[in-house]
């Protein structure tokens, strides 16, 4: 069969194992070829090939229910759920979704692109299916990496006690709980996945239960404690027993034979069962296999030799300027510590884990655990570096309230990605961090709108008081070099970059570069614009922004936040407050809605906050 017949998991179910395997090897050309030419996540793609073929084979979806965690790895249920003929639209503007997403395909059930929550709504399709009488499957994938998030063992608690039909997929990929995969354990599977064996076992539980007083008690508990003895011996599956899901494992993720045998037998045995699967991550492209990591998302690449079509930046990323700031921060000031959550590389702080591997704590995909641990570190003495993209950190909003401000912790939050960040999408734009951090008591937010200002604001958040909070965008930096020296941050000013008169254009963090565009437009139109870098978007310099607003009759903003309770609503607040009635507001921002996928420059100028769009707009209204 080739892949581009298949329309659906229909067309593989006649399929042999010969034939399967030839399509893993098809879809594996497929992903390469895709992510080569246009970026993406592929190592865990390539890892589920043979799991996700097996699980179309089995479940009957959409009827049955499939939820993946964190969804990059669904780049074959795409394939294989008809979406082939648009699978070169993959991440890019208008195209297909690098995730699973309700509105573009009925097979996927659940959108997801933050980890750890496949768990818990897979038990909430499970307690629909069943208060509604019907008869379906609910399966949910989730990594090794998802396990450390808290969700997903409050998620496993509850489908222990709840005792609801599901089968859940620990996608592990070597690196988690499991030994390796051996005869002996595949042996032990097939014995207690088995139909007769589950029978036989109920029966016993049946008969031994209507024989009275303490012999029939003592039957069961010998015959459950052989069972249980024989699995401990063997293999890591007790915790999951003893929250009342039956454990099955670890089973080779790359044996097609074997992963639809377990799964058929699996998926008729009563209860929450969890099936731990062993599988290697960028399996089918050597690069991949041996550096995991590296090739988990890439930019388009040479396939023959892994080395990337584009050109490497001239100017360093700003995630790296962070990350060597801290460092140089950190060897002056031992009580810096820096903590991600399973990001050290995406976050910048694998520069300073390399030379103090003891000063960085990875917390895991546990980012609520993440920030009260920075509040305990905080009450201890120490100053606690909280390194987390923007949208990520959303996750921890309660304990950013309720345990570091409320208590005036100084914590320092750095946000990568903060604003539309390209092909990931909604999921993980950072485009709320300006709303929800606003309206906290005490927080201090700043926006660097240049490398240089990044380190100034990193070097002076260490000696400032109470939670700080600082946001820049996915992105490099504007020069080569940093400057020489690290200049002093005067706490809540902003800075005038252009005087001018009538009108003001105040920026907000890299925004800023989009309205010294503008205002060069508008000088061509003969307007004197003043242009100014609000560099803090809390607190405000109430006084500054007094003497702006009486010098200039229309004032303009833009962010890359949300527009809703974002900086151009604070401004609007400031000016009512003020009684400044007469002066004319205009903002500029993300709209009130999930933007789509797509190139940053291309996102810009569809929402109409580029500089020239922004230009033209003020132009007619002026």
């Amino acid at each position: 069969m080739q892949l581009k017949d298949v329309k659906s998991p229909k067309d593989i179910k006649g399929c042999s194992i010969t034939e399967l395997n030839d399509l893993a090897t098809q879809i594996r050309e497929k992903i390469i070829t895709q992510v080569a030419t246009h970026g993406g996540h592929l190592a865990s793609s390539l890892g589920v090939v043979e799991l996700t073929l097996a699980l179309h084979y089995v479940f009957n979806a959409p009827e049955d229910i499939l939820v993946w965690d964190v969804g990059h790895q669904a780049y074959v249920h795409k394939l294989l759920t008809g979406r082939f003929d648009r699978f070169e639209t993959l991440r890019q503007q208008g195209g297909l979704s690098g995730f699973p997403k309700r509105s573009e395909s009925p097979y996927d059930a659940f959108g997801v692109g933050h980890a750890s929550t496949s768990i818990s709504a897979a038990l909430g399709f499970a307690v629909a299916r069943d208060k509604q009488h019907q008869h379906n499957s609910v399966v949910a994938v989730i990594g090794d990496g998802s396990m450390t998030g808290g969700m997903a063992f409050e998620a496993l608690n509850n489908a222990g006690l709840s005792k609801q039909n599901m089968t859940i997929i620990l996608n592990d990929n070597k690196m988690s709980i499991a030994p390796n995969v051996g005869g002996f354990p595949k042996y032990l599977n097939r014995i207690i996945s088995d139909p007769m064996y589950n029978k036989v076992r109920s029966d016993i539980d049946r008969v031994m239960a209507k024989i009275p007083g303490i012999i029939g008690r003592h039957f069961r508990t010998l015959i459950q404690s052989v069972e249980k003895a024989v699995k401990n011996a063997i293999r890591p599956g007790q915790f999951f027993e003893d929250l009342g899901i039956r454990y099955f494992g670890p089973i080779d993720g790359h044996d097609l034979g074997e992963l639809i045998s377990i799964l058929e037998r699996v998926k008729s045995i009563p209860g929450p069962c969890l099936i731990q699967v062993m599988t290697e991550k960028g399996r089918g492209m050597s690069f991949a296999e041996t550096n995991p990591s590296q090739w988990h998302a890439s930019v388009p690449f040479d396939p023959k030799s892994g080395k990337p079509l584009s050109p490497k930046s001239p100017t360093p990323s700003l995630t790296s300027i962070f990350g060597k700031t801290i460092l140089e921060l950190a060897k002056k000031n031992e009580k810096i510590v820096g903590i991600t959550g399973a990001m050290p590389s995406g976050c910048g702080l694998d520069i300073m884990q390399k030379e103090l591997p003891d000063r960085v704590i990875d917390v895991g995909i546990a980012e609520e655990h993440a920030v009260t641990f920075a509040a305990g570190l905080a009450c201890g003495g120490l100053v606690p570096v909280v390194a987390i993209y923007s949208s990520f950190l959303q996750r921890a909003y309660d304990q950013i309230i309720h345990d570091v401000a409320l208590q005036n912790l100084h914590v320092v939050f750095v946000l990568d990605r903060a604003g539309l960040v390209g092909a990931d999408g909604p999921t993980h734009h950072g485009s709320l961090d300006l709303t929800y951090l606003r309206s906290i008591p005490g927080l201090t937010i700043m926006a660097p709108s240049d490398e240089n200002e990044l380190r100034n604001m990193v070097t002076a958040a260490i000696d400032m008081q109470g939670p700080v909070a600082i946001r820049f965008p996915r992105g490099s930096a504007l020069a080569s070099e940093l400057k020489a020296e690290v200049e002093p941050v005067e706490y809540g000013k902003f800075q005038i970059k252009q005087q001018g008169k009538d009108i003001l254009l105040l920026g907000v963090g890299f925004m800023l570069h989009e309205l010294e565009k503008t205002a060069k437009i508008l000088a061509e139109h003969g307007f004197n614009p003043t242009l100014v870098d609000a560099k803090f978007v809390k607190p405000l310099d109430k006084e500054g922004y007094r003497n702006l607003f009486q010098s200039h009759h229309t004032i303009v903003t833009l962010e890359n936040n949300s527009i809703v309770g974002g900086f151009g609503s604070e401004i609007a607040e400031l000016l009512a407050d003020m009684d400044f009635h007469d002066k004319k507001l205009i903002r500029f921002g993300l709209p009130d809605a999930f933007v789509e996928h797509g190139k940053i420059p291309d996102l810009y100028r569809m929402l109409g906050i580029d500089g020239t769009s922004i230009a033209n707009k003020l132009l007619k209204d002026l």
